[in-house]
Order: C-alpha cells, then sequence, then structure tokens
C-alpha cells in the first residue's frame, strides 16, 4: 500500500492510478468515509484515461488513527501533502461532502497559490458553514451536530448503519429501493476508521466557516447538489457556494439525494466528465 508521511508525522493512505502524465482527479472523500466510495468515479474517469489518485483523510479508512489534527486545517494540509509527492500538476480536486471542505481550504490555501489545481468541484459539500448561528441563521441547529456525537459515542456501529439505510442515500424516502451493499459497504468503510476522528470531525464539518476560502479560489469551480439532500441542506450549501465563488456552475438535481455520487453516478459522472473537459 501506498503512504505519504505528513510533516508533522502522520501516515496518510493513497490511491493512484493511471499514466503518470495524464491529467490528474483528486478525489476528497466525504466523513466517515475512505478513499473507497470513489470507487465508481475512479474506475469511470481511469477509463476516460485519467489519472485518478484519492487518499483517506487521517483517522479514517487506512490512515493512521493519530490523536490530534481532526480540523479543516489538517485535512487540507494532509491533501497538500499527498499532491506535493506526487507532484500533482493541473489537477482536478473533487470533493464529496466534509471531502469538499476539505477542497475549499486546500485549493484556497496550497493548491491555488502552488499553480497545482485547473479546476474544482463541490458535491453536496458543507461549505461555507453548516451550523445555525446569529450570522448564519439558515444553518443547522447545534443540537442535531450534538445528536450525531451522542449516537456515533453510544453505539457507532448502529449508527454508521443507521445513516445510510436513511437519509444518506435517501433510502428512507417512499418508493426508494435500498441496496443492502451500499449500506455495508458505507458501513464498511465508516468502522474502519477511528471513533475519535469521527466523533471530532462532526465539530470540523459543522463549524467550520469557509466563506473566505470560497471567495478566494478563482479557478473554474462546478458545484453540484440534489434538492433533496437530507444531510446538507442544498439552499445552505450549493446556492450559497455559487454566489461566493468567483468563477462557478451550478447544477441543483431534482430528487437526489447525499449520496448521489454512488445511487446517481451514471448522470454525475457524466456532468463532471463533460465540466472537465471543457
Amino acid at each position: 500500500m501506498s503512504f505519504v508521511t505528513t510533516k508533522d508525522g502522520v501516515e496518510i493512505f493513497y490511491k493512484d492510478w493511471g499514466p503518470r502524465d495524464a491529467q490528474p482527479i483528486h478525489f476528497h472523500h466525504g466523513w466517515p468515509l475512505s478513499a473507497d466510495d470513489w470507487d465508481n468515479q475512479m474506475l469511470f474517469f481511469l477509463n476516460e484515461g485519467f489519472r485518478v489518485i484519492a487518499h483517506d483523510r487521517r483517522g479514517h479508512g487506512r490512515s493512521a488513527q493519530v490523536s490530534e489534527g481532526h480540523d479543516m486545517d489538517h485535512y487540507a494540509a494532509d491533501a497538500s501533502a499527498v499532491a506535493e509527492h506526487l507532484d500533482l500538476r493541473n489537477a482536478v480536486h473533487i470533493g464529496h461532502s466534509t471531502g469538499g471542505g476539505q477542497v475549499a481550504r486546500y485549493v484556497a490555501q496550497f493548491g491555488q497559490p502552488q499553480g497545482r489545481v485547473a479546476k474544482a468541484v463541490l458535491v453536496s459539500a458543507v461549505p461555507p458553514l453548516m451550523v445555525k448561528t446569529p450570522g448564519n441563521p439558515g444553518g443547522t441547529p447545534v443540537g442535531v451536530f450534538d445528536g450525531f456525537r451522542a449516537a456515533l459515542a453510544a453505539n457507532r456501529a448502529q449508527f454508521f448503519l443507521d445513516v445510510p439505510a436513511g437519509p444518506f442515500y435517501g433510502y428512507n424516502r417512499p418508493g426508494s429501493e435500498p441496496s443492502e451493499g451500499v449500506v455495508k459497504n458505507w458501513w464498511r468503510q465508516g468502522m474502519m476508521g477511528s471513533a475519535k476522528a469521527h466523533y471530532e470531525g462532526i465539530k470540523a464539518f459543522s463549524e467550520t466557516d469557509q466563506t473566505e476560502d470560497l471567495k478566494a479560489i478563482t479557478v473554474p469551480t462546478l458545484v453540484i447538489q440534489g434538492d433533496d439532500d437530507q444531510v446538507v441542506p442544498y439552499e445552505a450549501a450549493a446556492l450559497r457556494q455559487h454566489e461566493l465563488l468567483p468563477n462557478s456552475e451550478l447544477i441543483i438535481y431534482k430528487g437526489f439525494s447525499h449520496g448521489m455520487l454512488t445511487v446517481n453516478a451514471d448522470v454525475v459522472n457524466a456532468d463532471l466528465l463533460k465540466f472537465i473537459r471543457k
């Protein structure tokens, strides 16, 4: 397996497939998952001739289960460690959910200043700010995230079944057709990681204000989200991202869930490819 060691001594696992001289696409996964959540997209874009990279966030998947650094600054710095180690240039960075926050901070503070980034994509992403505050009245009350923390601490294994079997993929909607394999794969990825990283990651994805990150990103950026996202409300996420990003395109999919990159991969992949090749 391939690892890079960060400046603070953390081993980060990554996958790197495809021709080294092809344009790289770097995928950033959501909470509490791993690089495996991008398997469909990695195979799709590999077959389209791209070099595809994905890494496990610290404390997630196969990366080191360290005690510290479960915050957006470290997430972005770790992503930069992978990009610098592989010397990725002219890269497209695609992030889902918490991974979208990771992309926004990485591109704004590392990749764009270093001249490494060609484009970015935010998929059902958490910026600019999820939690409700006086300055963000449309956000989600902190009590919701406190409930996540309580459920995780009480019985992480059950919580990691309930989330994908319900709101994450929209399997709680009438007429949906739940996939046992999709639910179990979500559970498998989650249970590979560290309970501490997942617990502290809730604060990272819900309370990090990334307004300035979005304003600083000047590379072409695609913002996509479903209007039936029960995890990250699209009005407070995708619509605001599109407003704050200086150079963005927006797609809102009718009826799509938070996990659309898995359950609607055919549609999402086609739009990603169109944007990247534009």
